[in-house]
């Protein structure tokens, strides 16, 4: 593969809802521009998107693949994402590394859950799209009904820039309305607008022109004074229209048959904003925190941002890397301006699937790899040394599943955090975290398939085996009113013996205030002050441990008004003792609660699913906050407990067969329920018994 010129390079990002075939697409694309000698199948685990061995086991998408293919002098970086929601992070490094959304959407289906989804992605960038309504060859198939789906549930002008030929299984090629030609069968033989289909082409074309005239002012007025607009103009409009965002058009394919693609590849390389034609891109210097403006200059700053990061078990750990300015170079060294190292480069490479092309530069705009760096994670920046940069990173949403892991053995255990740390290096939407409330280890992702191939990969690649268990709830324990209570420890042994009397209030704090601890109200020398260390150091054995039911103790003070010592006697162990014994007390008296959290949740789901999401949520002991309807989906935004959404990911999936989204952000603590407090408390108490 050759070093192409920015202007010829167009990134894509495809998107869409899982299932509407956008690897069969990409593999398609790849077999027309002859890169590969036979048509892959997913069913087959064949294609090569899904290169992972998970990918042909489950025969889903589960990385982002960068499919590169060379069409009429220009080459298309196309970006083949996830569809699960799940992989969602996959999806977003996509986006923040493309130039155009290439948007799939099923022709029986329409526009799903998982569209609007990747749509509000792009969104995000601001990134110009086009849509391919896909599986015209299957039953119930129907360009126009997809085409109003479409705007029912997006804004802008969303015209068709292909009328299909054939319906259903009939369904044998488009009709190119800038072209005006057909293109017919696998190879996408040029033909003749078949004369049943005039009067239908002619009138989507009046469309398409009115939409193309008005990106642009001269081609508007020549438009309204009745001049016919050259193709060239047609194009001209629709480009600036495109890459204004105010319009969107729409071509038809049936990928598994490989039917229209050769068409969709002539409209990206025709419509699709090249590198050079986007905006740019701002950075910020490391030295100053400056901001400047990128142009897309091969000759200009270096700035490479990594949006993937594989652990390869032949050559290593491979980081993909898109260039937004300057050039990068074989057997070069660079500058990682976030751990602030240099970095050798050794051979770049094009990735296609599991396959690498050999290449000496990736230039401005390109998309290039390179295995074997050291100290680069996903949204790193590489840059010069001089003048370090740092590009912005994508924003990527909160887990919504976790498990509490535990090593298989002990050799396990001395590799869990590093093959941890390294899982969650390569996906920003795996975390991972020691919960001391609970002392469990606690890995979390977007869902139950996503974890489940984080415990497979850890295993497979790390060597690093483990079991999961529902985590534990991260309960706190307060007071509700001021108490005070006293402790004496005495203890003679016959030698040296130990005394020392404690008297404290606790009193409870706002929520989120913590812990204050305050000797100001002890006089006379009765306790020395070298023993209120001491004393705190007891009380804040209480604070981990609980008093009720082992949790956390949170937001409360600590005052110490009164004690006694023993001139000989009196240590600070004793004062340790009586300090937490005294804590311990008062906070019985002080009508103490079990707090839990509290998580803010949104949940879209389509129309006909909303009576069943109710009612389920409504037995979490949920409080809806509101509800509003957008283009056929309804959004339910609630409080709930954390308590009860531990397997929401999973619970949502089943009701609404995998149509529904939800978002969870913690909000705050607050009380647990009396009744539910008891159950929690009895629980503790018994696993406390049997360790």
């Amino acid at each position: 593969m050759g070093t192409y010129a920015t202007k010829d390079i167009r990134n894509i990002a495809l998107v869409g809802h899982s299932g509407c075939g956008k690897t069969s697409l990409s593999e398609a694309m790849f077999f027309d521009t002859g890169a590969a000698t036979r048509l892959g199948r997913v069913e087959d685990g064949t294609t090569v998107s899904d290169w992972d061995d998970e990918e042909k086991r489950r025969h889903v998408s589960i990385n982002t693949a960068v499919i590169p293919c060379e069409w009429k002098g220009a080459k298309i970086n196309l970006l083949d994402t996830p569809g699960y929601a799940d992989f969602a992070g996959d999806v977003i490094a996509a986006v923040a590394v493309a130039d155009a959304g290439l948007v799939m959407v099923d022709a029986v289906a329409g526009a799903e859950v998982g569209t609007e989804l990747t749509w509000s992605y792009l969104n995000e960038r601001s990134l110009p799209r086009l849509v391919v309504v896909n599986k015209m060859d299957r039953e119930n198939a129907n360009f126009d009904k997809a085409l109003q789906s479409l705007r029912e549930h997006f804004a802008g002008a969303i015209v068709a820039l292909q009328v299909p030929i054939g319906k259903e299984h009939d369904f044998r090629g488009v009709v190119d309305l800038m072209q005006m030609k057909a293109f017919v069968g696998p190879k996408g033989e040029m033909q003749d607008i078949p004369a049943n289909l005039q009067a239908e082409v002619d009138k989507a074309r009046t469309l398409l022109i009115e939409a193309a005239a008005e990106g642009n002012d001269d081609l508007i007025m020549k438009y309204l004074e009745g001049e016919e607009l050259t193709p060239e103009e047609i194009q001209l409009g629709l480009g600036l229209g495109i890459r204004a965002g105010s319009i969107v058009p729409v071509v038809c394919t049936a990928a598994s048959a490989n039917l229209g693609v050769q068409a969709l590849m002539d409209a990206l390389v025709l419509l699709a904003p090249s590198p050079n034609q986007s905006a740019p891109v701002t950075a910020v210097r490391s030295n100053t925190g400056d901001t400047m403006t990128l142009a897309t200059d091969p000759n200009g700053p270096l700035a490479a941002l990594v949006f993937k990061t594989v652990a390869d078990p032949y050559v290593g750990r491979v980081t993909f890397f898109r260039v937004f300015s300057g050039t990068m170079h074989s057997d070069s060294r660079v500058f990682n301006s976030r751990s602030e190292s240099e970095e050798r480069i050794p051979q770049l490479f094009t990735p296609r699937g599991e396959q690498h092309t050999n290449v000496d530069v990736v230039v401005a705009g390109d998309i290039g790899a390179v295995a074997k760096l050291t100290s680069t994670i996903t949204s790193d920046t590489l840059c010069e040394k001089a003048g370090a940069l740092q590009l912005a990173k994508p924003s990527y949403p909160s887990p919504l599943f976790a498990v509490a892991i535990s090593p298989k053995t002990k050799a396990d255990s001395a590799k869990l955090g590093p093959a941890l740390t390294r899982l969650s290096e390569e996906d920003p939407t795996l975390r991972w975290r020691q919960e001391p409330s609970t002392q469990q280890t606690i890995l979390e992702g977007m869902g139950d398939t996503h974890i489940d191939i984080a415990i497979r990969r850890m295993e497979s690649k790390f060597g690093v085996g483990v079991e999961t268990a529902v985590p534990k709830v991260p309960y706190q324990e307060s007071i509700t009113k001021n108490a005070s209570a006293m402790y004496r420890h005495k203890k003679q042994t016959g030698g040296a013996g130990q005394f020392g009397e404690v008297h404290l209030e606790v009193k409870p704090l706002a929520r989120g205030a913590g812990f204050e601890y305050s000797t100001d109200r002890v006089f006379g020398g009765v306790i020395s002050n070298s023993f209120f260390p001491s004393i705190e150091k007891g009380i804040k054995s209480v604070l981990e441990s609980g008093a009720m039911a082992g949790y956390p103790v949170v937001d409360v003070r600590v005052e110490v008004f009164d004690g006694k010592m023993h001139p000989v006697d009196s240590k600070d162990i004793a004062f340790q003792v009586a300090g937490r014994e005294a804590f311990k007390l008062a906070i019985q008296q002080a009508n103490p609660v079990l707090l839990e959290p509290i998580m803010d949740v949104a949940i879209t789901v389509p129309d006909e699913y909303m009576g069943d999401v109710l009612s389920d949520i409504n037995t979490k002991r949920a409080r809806v906050q509101g509800m509003t309807q957008e283009r056929g989906r309804s959004i339910v935004t609630a409080q709930v407990p954390l308590a009860e959404m531990q397997r929401y990911a999973t619970d949502l999936r089943s009701i609404t067969q995998g149509r529904g989204l939800f978002t969870m952000t913690f909000s705050h603590y607050e009380v647990v329920p009396a009744h539910a407090a008891e159950a929690i408390i009895a629980e503790a108490k018994r696993e406390a018994e049997k360790e």
